[in-house]
């Protein structure tokens, strides 16, 4: 499940002083960022060329440069082009893909894996069994969305780094029931029919294949395709010599590494972690292989904490690189000459990232990064050299360069607008909320403009709420709050006790029982805010899209003695009508666990709904499907409530940068002056 929250009313910004009066208020078009604001727009710094030089993209005309880093000189850039693979393929050709020699070009047609030789445009056909149910080197669905990952675009193949050989997973769909998206377009409507394994159902059976270059026999990976089991993400060895399979059972609770040899599918286990509650399979640098050609590196969340792990090719522990009760979150560069490991962590605060540095001995941990920002960082080549894009909540973006030191060799760019201070603005704060058993929950508020502590004021609380996804960040959160600040709105953001704010620690606490924690921490923040005699008790709404949805429908229900107003997206109603792989892995399936299904359930608590819930769902979403809002209002009917409906007819599960998203912002913009505001909508928020 991927998380979508759309416009975004959640926080950042400063306090306002003794001369507020004489600032001024943005006006609408300057909280968009249509015109000059409180912050301007910082080039994208994308990477680096090479030591001496970072690259950045020109956000309005998306020309790249390179730029120096010691006299700032910037020069037009052309990525260095690997040949004319791209133009040798069809269109109807996927992923084109070319291989680390650059003598061939790899891609999927109709479910099959081809490649095209590019000396001599000779096409190879690797595999011939492709049909409306079997894929090579293109993903099933539920590994596309909750595996592989929706950035490979279905891509399943991998070529060695060696170039000798191509690896590819093979779905067969056959036992997958097959779900149908309903389109209404045209006289007689059509049907998408995408085989969509739900809570319970059978799943993809998958075998990994290795096959030479140049064509020949498949050599499948001594795995059975009819065990009930996953496969993550594989890793090639550094000198493709061998892959790492990731495999997990269908109950997520044992991952297991396995090397397995291309030319003869021999594996052999090296790796072995099981957790009571579920492991993940993370397609985001689990492993990372050292070019020694002797270790790699683990991240692993075994000990209730993400940390960094380093091990032997044959699977023998050295030791670990990080420890303590906070996490890692992303290896960035890894010296091996010198034996020192880069990465970004939330080790200082939950709701930050800093670059560290540490030994491989997991000695000498340091600190690069500075103040009370969350950084974000692009390493040079060699890890001489860093850039980090900083901010906090009442800080616009900056970038500076520093060394690998932490030292601070020169200030690049600083988005703060010259007449910064000349705005009355509301003040953004990080603050927690306590529970009853000794949590507290981060949060980011921001008070209207001219906050008045003996006025009371609606609130509008923003979330995701899903497992170890969190959304309160110490960030600069740009100026689209400022309109809602101005019109006398308290916006606030939380997260709950397992939204990886506490480590695995804290998440696991939702093994089985989807719904209950969050709800009884969205709850706290709620009663919190309404004993404050600042806020409007009987206004405040909860909004939120996908797993933001299912909270925002279990608040006016399960917790409707709470919340008043909802805005929900796309909302999950019964975790038994969501994907299999993403659902078990937190519930187990509903023969294994029905009450928890039953508990975890909007529909469960219908007739506890009061208030005001808007829905909005579109008709052709293929991840949360229009069947969990159908279920919801059906019941809701059936119980006399009144509710509102939105749908959006051929959108998917986000929509906000198309025409669709120009309509749902009109409407969540009347729909919080009508019920929060009471009040006209100013006609230039309709345009």
């Amino acid at each position: 499940m991927k998380h979508f929250l759309l416009f975004t009313l959640g926080t950042g910004l400063l306090f306002s002083s003794i001369a507020e009066a004489q600032r001024h208020r943005l006006n609408f078009q300057q909280t968009q960022g249509t015109v000059p604001s409180l912050s301007k727009t910082l080039p994208v710094i994308s990477g680096w060329s090479d030591d001496s030089h970072y690259i950045e993209t020109d956000t309005k005309t998306r020309q790249l440069y390179t730029v120096d880093i010691r006299s700032g000189e910037r020069k037009a850039y052309t990525p260095p082009s690997k040949s004319n693979a791209e133009v040798m393929v069809k269109d109807s050709d996927k992923n084109p893909t070319l291989s680390p020699d650059g003598k061939y070009v790899a891609f999927t047609r109709n479910g099959d894996l081809y490649s095209i030789a590019i000396a001599n445009g000779k096409e190879i056909r690797y595999t011939t069994d492709a049909t409306d149910v079997i894929y090579n080197g293109y993903s099933s669905w539920v590994y596309f969305e909750e595996i592989l990952g929706r950035p490979t675009k279905y891509k399943a193949f991998w070529w060695a780094p060696d170039s000798k050989h191509l690896a590819f997973m093979r779905f067969d769909d056959t036992k997958v029931p097959m779900f149908p998206i309903n389109g209404s377009a045209g006289q007689h409507g059509y049907t998408e029919k995408t085989h969509y394994p739900q809570a319970g159902d059978p799943n993809p059976e998958v075998k990994i294949g290795f096959v030479p270059a140049a064509g020949g026999a498949i050599v499948w990976a001594d795995f059975n395709e009819k065990d009930d089991q996953y496969f993550g993400t594989p890793y090639w060895s550094y000198d493709g010599s061998s892959m790492m399979v990731q495999w997990m059972n269908r109950g997520q609770d044992n991952l297991k590494f396995y090397t397995v040899k291309p030319e003869t599918g021999a594996k052999k286990e090296i790796y072995d972690e099981k957790q009571p509650s579920w492991v993940d399979l993370d397609y985001d640098g689990r492993i990372t292989y050292l070019e020694d050609k002797k270790h790699y590196i683990l991240k692993s969340d075994k000990t209730g904490w993400a940390h960094y792990y380093l091990y032997t090719l044959d699977g023998k522990l050295i030791n670990p690189l990080t420890s303590g009760k906070w996490q890692v979150t992303k290896l960035l560069n890894v010296d091996e000459k010198n034996k020192v490991v880069y990465f970004m962590a939330r080790k200082e605060a939950s709701t930050r990232t800093d670059l560290y540095r540490v030994n491989y001995n997991g000695k000498d941990l340091k600190r690069l990064t500075f103040g009370e920002y969350t950084h974000q960082v692009q390493v040079s080549p060699s890890g001489k050299y860093f850039i980090t894009t900083y901010s906090n909540v009442s800080t616009p973006t900056r970038q500076t360069l520093l060394d690998n030191n932490g030292k601070i060799i020169k200030e690049i760019a600083d988005s703060k607008s010259a007449d910064f201070a000349g705005f009355a603005i509301g003040k953004t704060e990080m603050i927690t909320i306590p529970t009853d058993d000794g949590y507290n929950l981060p949060a980011v508020i921001t008070y209207p403009v001219d906050f008045d502590q003996t006025k009371t004021y609606p609130v509008v609380f923003s979330m995701y709420g899903g497992p170890d996804a969190g959304t309160v960040t110490n960030t600069w959160k740009g100026t689209a709050i400022q309109w809602w600040a101005n019109e006398g709105i308290i916006q606030i953001a939380v997260d709950h006790r397992a939204s990886g704010q506490f480590g695995k620690e804290g998440v696991a606490l939702m093994h089985r029982n989807l719904g209950k924690w969050e709800m009884k921490d969205y709850i706290t923040a709620a009663k919190w805010l309404k004993e404050k005699p600042w806020v409007n008790k009987k206004k405040l709404l909860i909004t939120g899209h996908s797993y933001g949805g299912y909270m925002t429908t279990m608040a006016l229900t399960y917790g409707a003695d709470y919340f008043d107003y909802g805005y929900a997206g796309a909302p999950v109603t019964s975790w038994e009508l969501y994907d299999s792989a993403y659902t078990e892995r937190f519930m187990d399936t509903p023969k294994e666990n029905p009450e928890g299904y039953k508990n975890a359930s909007v529909l469960t608590y219908v007739d506890q709904y009061k208030g005001l819930l808007r829905i909005m769902h579109a008709d052709m979403d293929d991840n949360v499907h229009m069947q969990n809002t159908i279920q919801l209002i059906n019941k809701m009917e059936d119980a006399n409530k009144h509710f509102e409906l939105m749908v959006y007819p051929g959108g998917r599960h986000g929509w906000s940068s198309t025409v669709k998203g120009k309509h749902d912002f009109t409407e969540r913009v009347r729909f919080y002056y009508q019920n929060l505001l009471e009040k006209p909508v100013p006609e230039e928020l309709l345009k």
